[in-house]
């Protein structure tokens, strides 16, 4: 329980801490008009409140990635708790921040839009497609983990009988409607309901488990166990682990999600809240579950034959009945639900927005939100033919590969205007590292390579790239025709950053 309280408490003290330096390092600029206001169309540029603006992020980015994942990286033992606490923090959070707040300094511009502007046009035209590649992944993924946890509890639950095929066609049917209408109608309508179901599955089941005489929370782990690998299937904890763990600890599906919420908030000063405090929110829903897996099954090789036999929604099912009973059972099952379902359908609202921006094309009739939304729908009923488990891994990869180059736009923001650019770099270089050298040593996905020597060719790639990002943003600066610095509102500014006078705009 202490081990458990102990990364809770640094996940907080996180926000309130490493947030507030991100944001003083990011330098807000309250009195500057925010996307809602300057581009309000009544469909996706909408101001809304602070609370509720908060509530659709956290449930925009908490898909079934902060559950799966966490379920699935306990398999390495107590360990992976301080992966999401470190992720969380140092990456996830600044992550997800730069992602919101550079759209907001970008009238709302998508990740695409916005990597294009501080990388160059060759980045712009990977992220598109690398961006759309992820959200039809996402979307499929959160299509088909719903459906077989809804078709699982009705049909153990109830005397009905419902096919996976009919639940996939509802779950479909609902995502057209929310992806097409406006965003204040569904999203931010109903989602702080589903917020306030999610905050009583989680603080419901981790005050079940800490109570029960059956199940000790963490309880029956070493210290000395919390930093080892205890994998029962002997998978390396380097770098599988942070590929596993990635909603919860940082998640480039969330760089596609905040230009929404970038749209909808109505200051600048509610962007740590928003969206590092969202990342938090997700962080300490991934402990949970990392927890609970830990601790309902005795072992990591119970919970290992549970995951052989059921995957990571048999072991959603066995807690949440375990511990709460039927009628407590069946709301936090469906709180669990809710969050791929409440991602899935605003994954597909991102890939209409990128798609429209790529088209020049504007949203606000349905005429055209439907010509850009219909081929998605299409293409994605299609790839839910496809094995589940191959999905989730391509997922993963792209996923983190996304946050990669994500984290790279931040780094190179904060160089061209001569900003502590460290706090992207650091986890730009980490993330750079993993993913290549994942790509490289996995079988399946990848080359195959020994794990020695993808490590080495990951690190010197990340070395290589760490140069080539901070030397070409040192030299790639925005001026006017007088050789002066502009910012991102074309004020010339000093070394400093400081306004010298309002002016010309960027060249």
């Amino acid at each position: 329980m202490l081990w458990f309280l102990f990364c809770l408490g640094l996940l907080l003290g996180g926000y309130f801490l490493y947030g507030r330096f991100v944001e003083k390092v990011f330098g807000i600029k309250s009195q500057r008009q925010t996307p809602a206001y300057a581009k309000h169309d009544g469909v996706d540029y909408v101001a809304m409140s602070t609370p509720k603006v908060y509530l659709v992020q956290l449930l925009n980015i908490a898909g079934v990635g902060p559950i799966f994942g966490p379920i699935m990286g306990a398999l390495y033992g107590p360990a992976a708790m301080l992966w999401i606490v470190a992720g969380c923090i140092f990456a996830g959070g600044v992550h997800d921040y730069f992602s919101g707040m550079l759209s907001v300094r970008n009238g709302g511009a998508s990740v695409p839009a916005i990597t294009g502007k501080y990388l160059g046009n060759n980045a712009k035209h990977f992220m598109n497609i690398f961006a759309l590649v992820l959200l039809l992944l996402v979307g499929v993924v959160f299509v088909s983990a719903p459906a077989g946890m809804l078709t699982n509890l009705i049909n153990e639950q109830t005397d009905m009988s419902v096919s996976l095929l009919t639940m996939v066609v509802i779950i479909f049917t609902y995502y057209v409607v929310a992806t097409i209408v406006p965003v204040d109608k569904i999203i931010g309508r109903f989602y702080p309901f589903f917020g306030a179901l999610l905050i009583f599955m989680s603080i419901g089941l981790i005050t079940a488990v800490s109570l029960s005489s059956d199940h000790s929370l963490l309880g029956d782990y070493e210290m000395s166990q919390m930093f080892i690998n205890m994998n029962p299937n002997d998978l390396p904890l380097w770098p599988a682990l942070f590929i596993t763990i990635a909603c919860g600890a940082i998640s480039g599906f969330h760089a596609t999600q905040s230009p929404l919420m970038a749209r909808c908030i109505e200051n600048e000063g509610d962007g740590r809240f928003v969206f590092y405090g969202a990342m938090i929110g997700e962080g300490i829903i991934a402990l949970i579950w990392c927890a609970l897996a830990l601790s309902f099954f005795g072992s990591v090789e119970a919970l290992s034959d549970v995951v052989a036999t059921g995957g990571p929604g048999a072991v959603v099912y066995g807690a949440s009945f375990g511990l709460l009973g039927v009628f407590g059972g069946i709301l936090a099952f469906l709180g669990v639900v809710i969050l791929p379902i409440t991602s899935g359908d605003t994954a597909f609202r991102s890939s209409r927005l990128i798609l429209s921006e790529y088209f020049n094309m504007e949203q606000k009739s349905i005429r055209n939100r439907l010509l850009m939304a219909l081929p998605l729908f299409i293409l994605g009923a299609i790839l839910t033919q496809v094995d589940f488990g191959i999905i989730w891994r391509y997922f993963g990869f792209a996923n983190q590969t996304t946050a990669v180059m994500m984290l790279w736009t931040a780094t190179a923001y904060l160089v061209r205007h001569n900003k502590f650019h460290w706090v992207a770099t650091v986890p730009a270089m980490f993330m750079t590292a993993v993913v290549i050298t994942f790509i490289l040593n996995n079988s399946t996905l990848g080359f195959g390579l020994a794990i020695q020597t993808a490590t080495v060719i990951g690190i010197l790639a990340m070395v290589a790239i760490t140069v080539y990002v901070v030397m070409k943003s040192k030299h790639t600066q925005f001026i006017n025709e007088k050789g002066e610095r502009l910012d991102d509102d074309g004020i010339a500014i000093d070394c400093n950053g400081v306004a010298i006078r309002k002016g010309s705009s960027a060249s």
